[in-house]
This record gives structure tokens, sequence and C-alpha cells, in this order.
């Protein structure tokens, strides 16, 4: 014979205090193992050499200081840095660097090659550069306006993992742009007329075109360069991802007892 359940059942006293989570001394590296890529990091680092010797050589070859003010050379030199600290990160596992700043560096040193191949080297464009480069100058010259942003973006393209880029990175991108105007202009205003290379660039000579023409330059060059921003955001969210992160873990599941 059973003893009969009670109809009425007691309330357990209520625990003091709610639950605690105690943390796991596993670190995350034991369960997912971190991938090395070393061919990544070695494109990368080649990238910022190739991109680090060119600038060496036009700081030796000329001016220092009217080299360092050039978009060209100030973009290159933070791309050296952002190759040369993905390129670390990609051999050390460690988490890749914010995709606003490499987005953003891409964005520069293809503005830098549209610019020349458009603007400055075109015969048929009214700013052209009435003397091409020579000799070394003319290796860096394709150094810098060639092979370097076909490389950042082949390293963007095949060697970086797709749909991180945002609309909203768009217009921050042209702080930049609008800050080398601003300095250009200035340093335009600081230097006596007639000096050589007052302005660096045809488009920005207020000397020469005066400053409604150059600002409506301006005005057209960040409209094109908001839409370059825009499209680059638009092709890494339909690109295919070349970048396959397995991860590996540390438990394995084995297959049904009984």
């Amino acid at each position: 014979m059973t003893t009969p359940i009670p109809s009425d059942i007691p309330d357990l006293p209520a625990l003091p205090g709610g639950p605690t989570l105690v943390p796991s001394p596993v670190p995350a590296t034991a369960v997912v193992t971190p991938v090395r890529r070393p061919v990544t990091a070695v494109f990368r680092l080649l990238t910022a050499a190739a991109a680090a010797t060119a600038v060496t050589i036009e700081l030796v070859l000329g001016s220092p200081a009217q080299v360092l003010s050039q978009f060209t050379i100030q973009s290159s030199i933070l791309l050296t840095v952002v190759m040369t600290i993905s390129a670390r990160r990609a051999w050390t596992t460690h988490r890749p660097l914010p995709d606003a700043l490499t987005g953003a560096t891409l964005l520069y040193a293809v503005i830098a090659a549209l610019v020349h191949h458009l603007l400055v080297a075109n015969p048929s464009s009214p700013f052209t550069t009435p003397s091409p480069p020579t000799g070394w100058h003319a290796i860096t010259d394709q150094t810098l306006h060639t092979a370097i942003p076909i490389a950042a973006l082949a390293n963007w393209l095949l060697l970086t993992a797709s749909g991180h880029l945002h609309l909203r990175q768009a217009a921050p991108w042209l702080l930049y742009p609008m800050a080398y105007l601003a300095f250009s202009l200035a340093r335009g205003d600081l230097l006596l007329p007639g000096t050589p290379n007052r302005y660096l660039y045809g488009f920005l000579d207020v000397e020469q075109h005066g400053y409604k023409s150059v600002l409506g330059n301006a005005l057209l060059l960040g409209l094109g360069f908001y839409a370059l921003a825009v499209l680059l955001i638009t092709l890494d969210h339909i690109r295919p991802n070349l970048v396959h992160h397995r991860a590996k873990t540390g438990f394995r599941l084995g297959p049904p007892v009984g």
C-alpha cells in the first residue's frame, strides 16, 4: 500500500541572491583554434615594403617638405603602416584591424591612382604635368600610382573577408581629403607667389585658376570621391568571400554509442 500524495505541498523557501555565472577557466583559444595566414602576411609585408621604399626614394631625391605635402605620399605612408600592422596580425593570428580603417586606406590609394592617371598624367587633361618624371622619379611614380593601388585592391579582393564595410562609413572617409584641401590651400597662401610647386596639383592652383574655379573643382572631386566610396562599399557586399576561416574546435563528436 502506497502513501497518498498530500493535496497541499508547501512552497520551497527562496534561495538567497540570484544565480551567479562562474567564469570558465578555459580560454577561447582552447575551443577555437586561431588561423595563421602566412601568405597574406607576406603579401601585405611586401606591399608595405614597396610603398616605403618608393616614399624613401622620393624623400631622398626631392625636398622632404614638398614630398610630404603630396596626397600620394601621405596616403602611401598610411598604407605602409596599415599593411605592416595587418601583416603582423595575419601572421600572429590576432584580430584584424577595423574595417573602417582598412577601407579608408584602400579608398585613398585608389583616389591617388585615379587622380594621377586621369588628371595629372593624362595628356588630354587641362591639369596635366608639363614635364613627366624621369629616372628614379619615373619608377617611384609608377610604383606609388599603379603598383601599390593594384596591390591594395588585390589584398582587399582576395585576402580580406567581404561584407564588412557599411554605407555610414563613406562620409567620414572624406574628412581626410577635405583636410588635405584646406592644407593645400593654406600651404599655397603661405608660400610666396612664383614659388615653384606652390600648388602641387593643377586643379588646386589658386594662382592660376582662382578660388572660385578651385573650389568648384574640389566640389566635383569630392562628389566623385563619395561615389567611389559608395561603389567600394557596394562591391564589398556583392563580391565573393574568398577568405574562409574554418573553425577548429577542441572537441570532437563521436558516433552515438549503442
